[in-house]
């Protein structure tokens, strides 16, 4: 029989038994994905005929004597032809499951609506039609394969977030003691295939052609906005979303500094942009559009622009990029045409250190340097 002392020390992955008379209850050691070991409890019974493994919750969480209460709960039932996993609650299908998880952390996201878009669009194509009418105890890492197999290969970005989102609802159902493991997590990780992901780059115009491109939108006939949003994106090196949800309250005109909030940064930290003279004049027409809201860049609702409207644009003047491309454009530029040190040009980007421990003593954004280099960019594109 399991002792205390004995589940508390195992560090040993496999199964343990609780011996004869322990109702199928056993303790599952696995190796964690950061080192050490997760443990849980699993009871393996037979329902209607068919053998079954109950989860019964984690360790510590569940002690030793809770997990045997649970287990002999669950034979009682079984004994008098209930299932257990249908007693006091329903299990929830996958595809309810989903609608809990998305509820639990989507006041978490940064773009709730966007996030929740991705979300609900990833797993209706591509997980639901197999898992939805699952209940979440029923899923297995077959069900998981064959949902990524078909876009292993061809759809790896995808896949992986199909396969993060999926093991996020299997998460919860352990949290909740309807299943024991994750089959989307650590089991099927040999199982896929390890062809290396062919890394596709954002399209992106060489830095010579982005003149000739801002002097194309400046001339074309779509919404002023528009038209504004996409030359200070430009101009900032900004990403597409910081530029089209910009308020006013985060431009200082007189110290001409452009402040990002953290909960706006891919990296979740402030950011300041220093604003060059032609940044300034785009601004101040941008003042004189009517938006609700304080948007600096309102579409032609008077709302913020839509992530697809610049998209839009540059497809239809025949502009072989992407918004988020004029980032590389800015980028080559820097290394090519000046002498502004590595981290000065990552600095303006906005991109984090990599290395732990320079960023630990780096403290000092280089905003003085930043906006040098901005100044030149504005020159170089006017």
């Amino acid at each position: 029989m399991l002792s205390a002392t004995f589940v508390r020390n195992a560090n040993k992955p496999g199964r343990y038994g609780d011996g004869r008379g322990g109702l199928g209850l056993g303790l599952l050691v696995r190796p964690a994905l950061r080192g050490g070991v997760n443990k849980s409890w699993t009871q393996s019974v037979r329902i209607d005929g068919r053998p079954t493994s109950l989860g019964l919750g984690r360790y510590p969480v569940v002690t030793l004597a809770m997990a045997r209460e649970r287990a002999l709960e669950n034979a009682r039932a079984i004994a008098q032809g209930n299932d257990p996993r249908r007693s006091g609650k329903s299990v929830p299908t996958f595809a309810e499951a989903l609608e809990t998880v998305i509820g639990i952390h989507g006041p978490h996201w940064k773009d709730r609506k966007g996030s929740e878009r991705q979300w609900r669009t990833s797993l209706a194509t591509y997980a639901l039609p197999r898992l939805g009418t699952k209940t979440v105890n029923a899923v297995t890492s077959a069900d998981v394969m064959a949902v990524l197999l078909p876009i292993w290969s061809t759809k790896r970005v995808t896949a992986s977030r199909v396969r993060q989102r999926i093991g996020a609802v299997m998460k919860w159902a352990v949290a909740q003691g309807l299943r024991a493991d994750n089959p989307a997590g650590d089991a099927i990780s040999a199982a896929l295939p390890r062809t290396a992901a062919v890394q596709r780059h954002q399209r992106a115009l060489p830095h010579a052609e982005v003149r000739a491109a801002l002097a194309r939108v400046r001339d074309c006939d779509a919404a002023r906005g528009i038209r504004l949003a996409f030359e200070f994106l430009v101009l900032t090196a900004a990403r597409s979303g910081e530029v089209r949800n910009a308020r006013w309250q985060e431009i200082d005109r007189d110290a001409a500094v452009w402040t990002i909030p953290a909960t706006r940064m891919k990296n979740g930290r402030e950011h300041r942009v220093p604003l060059s003279d032609r940044a300034l004049e785009v601004l101040d027409e941008a003042s004189e559009l009517a938006a609700a809201d304080g948007w600096v860049f309102p579409s032609p609702r008077g709302r913020a622009i839509p992530q697809k409207y610049l998209s839009e644009l540059m497809h239809a003047l025949r502009i072989d990029a992407v918004p988020h491309g004029f980032r590389s454009s800015f980028r080559d530029w820097a290394a090519e045409c000046t002498d502004a040190p590595r981290e000065v040009c990552e600095l303006a980007l906005a991109h984090v250190n990599g290395d732990r421990v320079e960023a630990a003593y780096r403290r000092s954004d280089l905003f003085d340097r930043r906006r040098a280099l901005m100044t030149d960019w504005a020159a170089y594109v006017a």
